[in-house]
């Protein structure tokens, strides 16, 4: 797909991996609707920030993923302001460090948010920007999971559950929404500088860096391009790429 004028939504574009790919697609002459939860000063100066780097058209929106109602007045407002949306990016993630065997604090509470926020909210959003794209004759969806969906490693089971689900929800949706909508997944490893790694225990961080074949995080830079190749594909989908700095095989 041509990305030069393409319009992409970015949950989560404020956020250390979000605001690499806003840049990365900006800089292919995407406009971005930058889409937060609570950060609005963050969201505006990096909506301000692309528009000055890459003469692009951006802009920031509030949205609570969790709510059905609110999805809706997102993606009509980004329609009010862009007229289109070729690009979803699913970046948006909540997380809370929670041992494995610490049966206990994996409360129904937080089960309930993470999967809110991880997997329902990619959901409702692909669900809501689906009839757009159709219309349009085409369109992209980028899920970004992580390497805790394809192996029983992360911050908590309720974590690497809702990223399994969402790969799986990426090949389901691949299937739905085909021809027009072409639907994959990036998986990254550890990622420094993200509220998702400020979230783990120092011993993980250290242990997940180490543990890989490079002995280093993983790239944001590199995910970020990876989107946007998966953005650009015409014959790839529902597929999941993993960027671990070799961690995980699948």
């Amino acid at each position: 797909m041509e990305l030069r004028g393409a319009v992409a939504l970015v949950t989560g574009g404020n956020g250390g991996l979000g605001q690499r790919i806003c840049h990365a697609l900006a800089r292919e002459g995407a406009h971005v609707a930058v889409m937060y939860a609570a950060s609005r000063d963050q969201a505006e100066e990096v909506a301000r920030g692309l528009a000055a780097g890459h003469q692009v058209n951006a802009a920031a929106f509030q949205c609570d993923i969790t709510s059905a109602d609110a999805v809706k007045q997102l993606v009509d407002d980004v329609m009010k302001r862009f007229g289109r949306i070729d690009i979803l990016v699913n970046d948006a993630a909540f997380n809370k460090a929670i041992p494995f065997p610490d049966l206990d604090s994996l409360t129904e509470e937080v089960w309930d948010k993470i999967m809110a926020v991880n997997l329902t909210g990619p959901m409702r959003l692909t669900k809501a920007v689906a009839p757009i794209m159709k219309a349009q004759g085409q369109g992209r969806v980028v899920n970004i999971s992580s390497v805790a969906g394809l192996s029983p490693t992360g911050s908590s089971i309720a974590y690497a559950v809702s990223k399994a689900g969402l790969i799986h929800l990426t090949k389901c949706m691949a299937v739905a929404m085909a021809p027009e909508v072409l639907v994959n997944c990036v998986a990254p490893g550890l990622l420094e500088g993200t509220r998702a790694t400020a979230n783990l225990r120092p011993e993980q961080v250290e242990r997940s860096a180490s543990g890989s074949l490079l002995k280093k995080a993983a790239d944001k830079d590199d995910c970020a391009e990876m989107v946007v190749a998966m953005c650009r594909t015409e014959t790839m989908t529902g597929q999941t790429t993993v960027i671990d700095a070799g961690r995980v095989f699948h």
